[in-house]
């Protein structure tokens, strides 16, 4: 542990100042505040739908899990993938890395769980803002009806799903930002899966939870809930994101494998 907690540290240092690490930050705070802005100033327009607190609710968190599941999400845990692992590659210093005397299987935990660890902040960033930003909306517009629904229960389990769902892309794109040390080999493939997963999620393949990429998209669709259940209290753990923990699983000790051989070198 002591060595998982050491090579943990050490990646926040080598990090804390790249594009991947405040966009982790930064993401959240545009995307929830240009939402927020955009409810502000169209507010007599939405007003004259009469939506009711839990559709209000639905329509200002759909906006901001829209656009991270289907697009910000993917290319942002491909680009921070890629990013971790090109700390190394730039520096040549693999070699270095693994001549310390930490445990390698701590090394290699450190980084991947630190990319978990940034995706993680995101989306709790992405929620917390939601919720906060919704309870500003109310204070600044006192005809919306924010304040008479709760949406925690809501957002804990959209952002959950997020988060899980996303593990397999990530776990995929860190093994490709290992392999390769260049830009465009990673970030291709990251791009050309991520269209190709939305297109086939989209088109109701139904063979499209075995890809990767189409499992945040999956896992923002509605799901069927037993009668006289709330229908926004849908279940955490489906299909796609019992898929995803398995290709993270066995993705991470490929991973390693991978990245073991290069200490070698």
């Amino acid at each position: 542990m002591r060595s998982l907690y050491i090579s943990l540290v050490s990646e926040f240092y080598k990090s804390k100042k790249t594009l991947a690490f405040w966009a982790a930050i930064l993401l959240p705070l545009i995307i929830c505040g240009l939402i927020t802005f955009g409810f502000y100033t169209s507010s007599e327009k939405i007003l004259n739908f009469h939506y009711p607190p839990i559709v209000l609710w639905a329509q200002y968190s759909g906006a901001a899990l829209n656009v991270m599941g289907l697009l910000v999400m993917p290319f942002y845990v491909i680009f921070m993938a890629f990013s971790v692992n090109n700390i190394e590659h730039k520096n040549d210093t693999w070699k270095t890395l693994f001549a310390q005397p930490l445990n390698k299987l701590s090394i290699y935990a450190a980084k991947y769980l630190y990319a978990v660890g940034l995706i993680f902040i995101s989306l709790f960033l992405f929620a917390s803002l939601t919720y906060g930003f919704g309870h500003l909306l109310q204070v600044l517009v006192p005809q919306y009806n924010f304040n008479q629904y709760n949406p925690l229960s809501i957002l804990t389990n959209a952002y959950t799903k997020l988060f899980l769902s996303s593990l397999g892309i990530l776990s995929l794109q860190f093994i490709l930002s290992l392999v390769w040390a260049d830009f465009l080999k990673p970030m291709g493939i990251g791009f050309v899966g991520t269209i190709m997963g939305i297109i086939t999620a989209n088109v109701g393949w139904k063979y499209a939870y075995l890809i990767p990429y189409c499992l945040p998209t999956l896992s923002l669709r509605v799901t069927k809930v037993k009668k006289g259940v709330n229908p926004m209290d849908f279940p955490v753990f489906t299909q796609e994101i019992w898929t995803s923990l398995i290709y993270a699983l066995i993705l991470f000790i490929v991973g390693y494998f991978i990245v073991s051989r290069k200490s070698i070198k």
